[in-house]
């Protein structure tokens, strides 16, 4: 029997259904553009140039009905990689086993249009729908001239990227129950930002927790870390229970405070244990850059400056750190935050409170002073750097010995330092106890394997004046608006980091009270006491 291929009009838009048994030919009814005609059948020029509008219909048009009745081998040379897409579109039908598809494109926006998409799963006499939406781009082919899609991943889904496949079968890993530190089910919905920690989880834990593989067609990542993630479920394995550190009361606060402000993250730890409390994340990208971000710190570095600084000797909370307007090392010139008052009588305490760069920068050339004096205190005393092994994938932080003007600059959160929430939320907490402790979401029990340590700890004199300086920061300095509805043992920092090409520095906010740490950052959030501030606050005061 033949498989017959129909194009329906409707509404401007065109809808390419597959169906029967084989696949045949097809008729074509221009539904994008709303152009249809002969193509010219001499040779074609060379075109330069954006592709119009009518050609980014026809290629859309051919590409989606390629794909639709499985010929992945003509869909791929509408695209400009052609080997690629032919592997994704072959392994659509044969690895992912989809079959009756119907791709449906919506209107276009410039040279992107986005499309829907509807199949059947089919695996062992297990049969179901499935649908989403995704969306495409048309280019000039570069020397062809060709009006061709821009091949990526995502096209064939949304949550695909280089090196991703999609599978139907038996489950790579059984699933898992995980539950938090007071025995409560933690779930993709109830708490949507741990969904790439609950599939690393999965994929490693699955086997030791017991449980048994369902039937799943699921996207197989590149990376093993990384493991799978589940896109429709055609029979239910049994879920082992895995036991983790997070705390339902404080991973929902961590959900609830992100979802008020775009492009953030944040971060809770449990000081005297190192235990993740919480993970959040709220970006359109769905990249969990709370574990494995990035991005200079801005000012919360100044925590680690200051324990740096207080440890070589060069001064003490109590001691002199004059703040000008702006200050000068190696020819670069580094100033304040706007409407920052100088203070050549400032004293540590006083310049840390009020998140003063340029007392900072000045102390960068003291005695004793060297390029590795920063990267030293971060990796021995704070942790940063070393391979934390937490239970899922993290970034562990960046602060490389720097010469030139970016001794300076790592001084003050920013030059070549790179943090996320994890590790910031880690150095507060290490600055409260003296202790690094590294992070884990899974007791190292689960698998025994060795955990992150540094030589030795913070001096108990360094860690007094560091309590004191970040208690004074959230009762009367820049962290106080955030700060000033938790009560008992409180302390903060802000930062405000400067990235090129961003009209708003990102807003960076870290703090503890009692026996929880919390970090945040923003993106575009302007200052850290305005976006990031109040993240930290709302989780700090749901505890753990």
């Amino acid at each position: 029997m033949r498989r017959g291929v129909k194009v329906a009009l409707a509404g401007g838009v065109f809808a390419v259904m597959v169906g029967g048994a084989g696949y045949g030919a097809y008729n074509l009814v221009n539904g994008v553009t709303g152009d249809s005609g002969p193509s010219s059948s001499g040779p074609e020029a060379v075109k330069a140039g954006p592709p119009t509008g009518k050609e980014v219909g026809e290629t859309t048009e051919k590409f989606l009905a390629a794909w639709a009745r499985g010929d992945a081998e003509e869909a791929s040379h509408y695209t400009n990689n052609a080997e690629a897409a032919s592997l994704a579109l072959t392994g659509y039908r044969e690895d992912a086993r989809l079959t009756k598809v119907k791709l449906t494109p919506g209107k276009a926006a410039g040279a992107q249009v986005p499309f829907s998409v509807e199949a059947t799963v089919t695996y062992e006499g297990k049969s179901k729908p499935f649908a989403y939406a995704s969306e495409l781009t048309v280019v000039r082919g570069v020397t062809t001239g060709r009006a061709l899609v821009d091949w990526d991943a995502s096209v064939v889904h949304p949550d695909l990227k280089r090196g991703d496949t999609l599978h139907t079968g038996e489950a790579a890993a059984p699933p898992i129950e995980a539950v938090d530190r007071h025995g409560e089910v933690l779930d993709k919905k109830d708490h949507p930002s741990l969904g790439p920690v609950l599939d690393q989880l999965r994929a490693k834990y699955g086997d030791e927790a017991g449980g048994t593989p369902g039937v799943e067609l699921y996207v197989q990542h590149e990376s093993e870390e990384e493991g799978t993630q589940t896109l429709l479920t055609l029979a239910k394995g049994k879920a082992g229970q895995l036991e983790t550190t997070l705390s339902a009361p404080a991973q929902k606060a961590a959900e609830k405070a992100v979802a008020a402000y775009p492009e953030s993250s944040v971060v809770a730890v449990q000081p005297s244990s190192g235990e993740i409390l919480a993970v959040a994340n709220h970006r359109d990208d769905g990249f969990n850059a709370a574990l494995e971000g990035k991005m200079a710190p801005g000012s919360t570095m100044k925590i680690v400056s200051a324990a740096m600084l207080i440890d070589k000797g060069v001064t003490k909370a109590g001691s002199p750190a004059p703040c000008p307007n702006t200050a000068t090392w190696q020819s670069h010139t580094i100033k304040n935050l706007p409407g920052l008052a100088p203070n050549e009588n400032a004293t540590l305490a006083d310049s840390f409170a009020r998140s003063c760069n340029t007392a900072f920068v000045k102390l960068a050339d003291e005695k004793g002073i060297t390029d590795e004096s920063l990267t030293e205190e971060a990796q021995n005393r704070f942790g940063l750097g070393l391979d934390w092994k937490a239970g899922v994938r993290t970034v562990d932080g960046t602060v490389p010995a720097s010469p030139g003007p970016d001794r300076a600059s790592n001084m003050i959160g920013q030059g070549q330092v790179q943090l996320n929430p994890l590790n910031l939320a880690s150095v507060t907490a290490t600055a409260m106890t003296g202790t690094f402790r590294q992070p884990v979401v899974v007791a190292r029990g689960m698998d025994d394997r060795e955990l992150a340590r540094t030589p030795g700890s913070l001096p108990a004199s360094t860690v007094q004046q560091l309590r004191q300086m970040m208690n004074r920061t959230a009762v009367s300095g820049t962290g106080a608006p955030a700060m000033s509805k938790l009560s008992g043992n409180i302390g903060a920092k802000t930062g405000s980091a400067e990235v090129d090409g961003q009209a708003k520095p990102n807003s960076w906010f870290t703090g503890y009270r009692g026996d929880v740490a919390a970090a945040a950052v923003a993106e575009e959030g302007g200052h850290g006491g305005d976006t990031a501030g109040p993240i930290v606050a709302a989780v700090l005061a749901a505890g753990s």
